[in-house]
This record gives structure tokens, C-alpha cells and sequence, in this order.
């Protein structure tokens, strides 16, 4: 489990094909906080460490990280973040005792969005997201939602014609600093993870319909 704060933002060094893909992530932590089976999200997605090691390609004291990610996964996340020099939110896996500090996130992706506008609004920047039909309905005004592994509020809520969701958040200048949130631009698109406790209720709303 994770909590949707991001601790630093690693880039792909490299993409090795076996049989599925093995990615190579940089990453700034101490190595031996990190050990072989652990979990981390990668801009959203959880993944298991399986190899790690510092000085990659070279470079002295660069410390680095690798995992394997299936083509399912990759099929069903944003595919610009699978490519060398991509750059990913990075969060290790929830201890318990520790702070919840954003909300519960599973780490694994429900879907993809879309950037629909970005305007600024003070110091922040207000964005605009277009979320998939079959998401729609998980999607509330201040409730959670985790954008490419970052927790955050929703502002406010609206349904389109096409059957999508135009959701808003506020993006604070502290945390466009620290993730990618601050690159995004309309049109991109970004790993999304509706609130778990969403997407219980549905699910027992959905089942007590089905027995009525």
C-alpha cells in the first residue's frame, strides 16, 4: 500500500527486453533502504524491485533500481512513461506506524486521463482532467484521486456529454516542484487510481441492485 507522497522522481536509464521489459529507474535513496522484492510506485504503479546497484552506465554514485513490467501493465498505463529518459514519481511502499499522510492508494492503475486545460489560479495552477466513462462514477467533489501516483483532492466534478468526467484539482507550487505534475501540458495523458473506498461502494451498490 502506498499513500499518494511522492518522495522523489526518478528517470528511466534504460529498457532491457526480457521477455517482458526490464526498467532501469534512477533514484537518489540510500541503497540499502531498498531491498530486492520490495514495492514501489512508479508514477502510480506498483512494481517489484528486482535488481539495484549504484554507478549505472558509468556514471559514480548513481544509484539505481530495476523491475519488470509486463506488457499487461504497460498496456493498461500511460506509454510515454515506458521509454528511456521518461521521468516517474517515485514512492516506497507504505510501513506500518508511518504517517497516512495523502490517502490509501493501491497502486495499481484503473485507467488513463487526459489533461483537458491548465489555468492558473494564484500561486497554483488549476487543472482540468478528463477521466474515462467507466470512471466517472468514482469521481466526487472533495473526494481522493491519485494522478500518476500523486494523492490529491478533487475540486469540483462535472459529467460530458460523451459519458467522461471533467474533474479539477489545484496543483500547490511545492508539489508541481517535486513530481511531474509541474510538465504536464493539454493533452497528456496520466495514470489514474479512483479512491478505493469509491470503488467498494460501488461495487456493493452494484450487488445489492443485482439481488432487488
Amino acid at each position: 500500500m502506498f499513500t499518494g507522497i511522492i518522495v522523489e522522481l526518478g528517470k528511466v536509464l534504460a529498457i532491457k527486453d526480457t521477455g517482458d521489459h526490464r526498467v532501469t529507474i534512477s533514484t537518489a535513496r540510500n541503497q540499502c533502504s531498498i531491498a530486492i522484492g520490495a514495492s514501489i510506485a512508479c508514477s502510480g504503479v506498483c512494481l517489484t524491485v528486482v535488481e539495484k546497484g549504484t554507478g549505472f552506465g558509468g556514471e559514480t554514485g548513481t544509484g539505481w533500481f530495476a523491475v519488470d513490467v509486463s506488457g499487461e501493465t504497460i498496456s493498461c498505463t500511460v506509454p510515454a512513461q515506458w521509454q528511456v529518459g521518461a521521468r516517474l514519481n517515485l514512492e516506497p511502499a507504505l510501513k506500518l506506524g508511518e504517517e497516512l499522510g495523502g490517502h490509501i492508494v493501491s497502486g495499481h492503475v484503473d485507467g488513463i486521463g487526459e489533461v483537458a486545460t491548465i489555468t492558473r489560479d494564484g500561486a497554483s495552477r488549476r487543472i482540468d482532467f478528463l477521466a474515462p466513462a467507466d470512471l466517472a462514477p468514482y469521481i466526487a467533489a472533495k473526494g481522493s484521486i491519485t494522478i500518476d501516483g500523486v494523492s490529491l483532492t478533487v475540486n469540483t466534478v462535472s459529467d460530458e456529454a460523451d459519458g467522461r468526467a471533467r474533474f479539477g484539482v489545484n496543483i500547490i507550487p511545492h508539489t508541481a516542484d517535486v513530481t511531474t505534475l509541474g510538465a504536464l501540458e493539454p493533452g497528456a495523458a496520466i495514470n489514474l487510481e479512483i479512491d478505493v473506498l469509491a470503488r467498494y461502494l460501488m461495487r456493493m451498490q452494484s450487488t445489492t441492485r443485482a439481488a432487488s
